[in-house]
């Protein structure tokens, strides 16, 4: 039996400046799934995401989705793409299994820890203050080389990366210190700095942007305070669900997240075009 991809639909060039296309997954001729591809909002052209494949029942476990993922391949070849990459939730174990096989490598995981009506508090010593002015530039300048340099650790080219980071905080912080729903804070332990979050009201919930323990006071437990105050100054907001993003690679931050009670939701996985 051969499958194969047929489309349902002429190529797409939408308001994002992106190009998509979806199809149906056929079995000599019989459809028995669909598959929607299409460039990245972000990365551009060079970069396919699979944003849906899916196989009907009575079709899975016989390697039509195996076949589907790899025409896919070959038609973001097409398109020039030199990436294609995936989200897969965290349930669907199939579909990770999936990936992996073809060779996909999870870049990062969304986690989410559902909050409570009581705020944390902080352990004796500790306190927090919002980010002054004078701190604002050198956060911001130091934050967004850091964020290439994860992404580009990850198999993202440095234009890519720098072009990413320049849009991402561009977007999230168009007025700074002062951009509605942002919290950007400094904590404190016995009077001195050791760390800073970025915590925002996202689409009806919090999210973690970044948090940082500084260099010399890692290792102390304020990787955990600072995520008590997130917890904290979620709340106070009034939000009750928290996510974050961690990379694959930071083992300790996985931990750290894990150990106070965060859930992995998606897998974000990559494969580079040969």
């Amino acid at each position: 039996m051969t499958t194969t991809l047929r489309p349902t639909e002429p190529l797409q060039r939408n308001a994002d400046g992106t190009r998509s296309r979806r199809y149906q997954v056929c079995v000599n001729g019989r459809p028995v799934g669909g598959l929607h591809l299409g460039t990245h909002p972000v990365f551009g052209d060079a970069v396919a995401r699979v944003t849906r494949l899916c196989i009907e029942v009575p079709d899975r476990r016989r390697g039509r989705g195996t076949v589907a993922a790899l025409a896919a391949e070959e038609v973001a070849r097409g398109w020039g793409c030199k990436r294609i990459e995936v989200a897969v939730p965290a349930d669907a174990a199939a579909a990770l299994r999936l990936a992996t096989a073809l060779g996909y490598v999870v870049r990062n995981r969304g986690m989410e820890k559902a909050l409570g009506d009581t705020a944390p508090r902080l352990p004796a010593g500790s306190r927090a203050r919002p980010m002054t002015d004078a701190e604002y530039g050198p956060w911001l300048a130091r934050g967004r080389e850091n964020y290439i340099r994860d992404w580009v650790r990850r198999g993202v080219p440095q234009d890519e990366a720098r072009a990413r980071s320049e849009r991402d905080h561009a977007a999230l912080l168009p007025d700074g210190p002062r951009t509605p729903d942002v919290y950007l804070s400094v904590l404190e332990h016995e009077g001195t700095r050791v760390g800073t979050l970025w915590l925002a009201s996202v689409e009806g919930r919090a999210y973690v942007f970044d948090v940082e323990t500084e260099a010399p006071h890692r290792g102390r437990g304020h990787g955990r305070t600072l995520m008590l105050l997130a917890e904290a100054q979620a709340i106070a907001a009034g939000q009750r669900i928290l996510g974050l993003n961690v990379f694959a690679d930071n083992t300790p931050a996985e931990r750290l997240y894990a150990s106070l009670g965060y859930e992995t939701k998606q897998y974000s996985l990559y494969k580079t075009l040969l």
